[in-house]
């Protein structure tokens, strides 16, 4: 019988932390693209919560003439 060598977390821990190059990388680019993904969530949620309520969405403002 074949003996398992390993899992997720020590094949995580090869990959990933063995180098701390790696380990540092791995975080810096974590926190950018995480950051990156929770600001367009938020903003997609702020955008849905008030349709109609932007100044894009208001069609009287944007229609205003120079007065002379």
């Amino acid at each position: 019988m074949a003996k398992r060598t390993g899992g997720l977390l020590e094949g995580a821990y090869r990959l990933l932390m063995k180098r701390n190059s790696v380990y540092v990388t791995f975080i810096v680019a974590g926190a950018f693209f995480g950051e990156r993904m929770v600001d367009y969530g938020v903003n997609r949620i702020w955008e849905y919560n008030n349709i109609g309520k932007r100044y894009q969405d208001i069609p009287i403002l944007g229609s205003r003439t120079a007065e002379e």
